[in-house]
């Protein structure tokens, strides 16, 4: 199983970007919007968005992302095949990772048993 986080697994462009907030399938919680569209490739994408009005320091934006990157790296290959769009709309720290982690599970990972 590779456990790397490649460009194939990335949006890159604006246009993927793009595509993905067109189609307006969202779902969100209190730290993250999730937007989703199916992507045809057989994996799954991940894009990331965390404005500064979430955080002015770039290291606190850094963190957000880099929890959010490994958390997609690690689940990658239960995720559906689809580009997902991760917005972060409240900052957090260390203390409320715990909390993202688990709002991204509810959004992002299929139902079991539907």
């Amino acid at each position: 199983m590779d456990g790397r986080f490649g460009k194939a697994y990335r949006l890159l462009k604006t246009e993927e970007f793009s595509s993905v907030f067109a189609l307006r399938r969202r779902r969100s919680r209190h730290f993250v919007q999730v937007y989703r569209a199916d992507n045809g490739l057989g994996h799954a994408r991940l894009g990331l968005v965390v404005a500064k009005k979430t955080a002015k320091r770039a290291n606190r934006r850094n963190y957000m992302k880099r929890t959010v990157r490994e958390w997609f790296r690690v689940h990658k290959h239960a995720l559906p095949p689809q580009d997902f769009v991760v917005r972060v709309c409240a900052a957090f720290g260390r203390e409320e990772a715990a909390q993202v982690r688990a709002q991204l599970a509810e959004l992002m990972l299929p139902e079991r048993g539907a």
